[in-house]
């Protein structure tokens, strides 16, 4: 299934030009874009940004404000009840990872087969996939693992696997919905490091929630601050600080400031 441009519904024509976000042409972009559930529930309204190629992109934001919901619809899992969706290059759906804040492995199966499922979806065979499992279960450390089931790994390492099958597809963009929210704070942040390495090396697009102001300074290039009821952007903090970034960035004024300044966005956002 392909992910192409979703149209506001009839009756509604009009037209936005939006700027291409800082560091590039864009891949993708929200105009206007607005969710309401069955229940009336109005979880988004007037959704407007747009993301980079090989950008890092962080949605901050309470609980309850419609980041996982923004998620679902780059994603396509979601349809915008108004507004649209406008990708500026071809993407599948194989084109785009997904990784969750639970690991939702199969604990039947081992981290090998794990990984290999949505190749396997695919129709690949497990022996036709194995070059692609084995790599993407390198990428992450685990190919010493690729015969463990999911109950002999600790938590960073279930969360390892998780990306590794996020990874297998080779996507182009990589949506992450708090992935490293429920591990201790030293795995936190070698999973944080890892990521940004990844990144790097492998030129996605990355869209990343997250509820940690510290976090979203660390990792992004951009932050966008989410208010709830209905869910918005509120604000829009650029962290101009080049990659690589390691503990000394962490332990700087640069990074205490910018901390500062997103907490103080966030708390305008939640109203205090």
């Amino acid at each position: 299934m392909r992910v192409g441009v979703v149209d506001r519904p009839a009756g509604d024509r009009r037209r936005r030009e939006e700027p291409a976000p800082a560091g590039g042409a864009p891949l993708f972009e929200l105009r206007d874009v607005g969710k309401t559930f069955g229940s009336g529930t109005v979880a988004l309204e007037g959704l407007d940004f747009a993301v980079g190629r090989h950008a890092f992109v962080s949605l901050l934001g309470p609980s309850g404000c419609g980041k996982s919901t923004v998620l679902r619809l780059i994603a396509g899992l979601l349809r915008p009840s108004r507004g649209r969706i406008l990708w500026h290059r071809r993407i599948s759906r194989g084109d785009i990872g997904f990784v969750f804040q639970e690991p939702t492995l199969m604990p039947w199966a081992t981290v090998f087969d794990n990984v290999w499922l949505p190749l396997r979806l695919q129709g690949r065979g497990r022996r036709e996939a194995g070059e692609e499992v084995e790599r993407a279960l390198a990428m992450v450390g685990l190919s010493d693992f690729a015969r463990a089931y999911p109950r002999e790994l600790s938590g960073g390492m279930k969360m390892r696997a998780s990306i590794a099958r996020a990874l297998v597809t080779r996507p182009k963009l990589l949506l992450m919905d708090e992935p490293f929210a429920a591990l201790d704070e030293i795995t936190r942040f070698k999973l944080n490091n890892e990521l940004l390495n990844l990144w790097a090396k492998e030129n996605w697009t990355v869209v990343f929630v997250t509820h940690s102001v510290y976090e979203s300074v660390y990792l992004s290039e951009r932050i966008l601050v989410m208010a709830a009821r209905p869910g918005r952007i509120t604000g829009e903090i650029p962290i101009p600080v080049p990659h690589p970034r390691d503990e000394a960035f962490r332990l700087s004024p640069t990074y205490t400031e910018a901390c500062r300044r997103v907490s103080a966005e966030l708390r305008r956002a939640m109203g205090e």
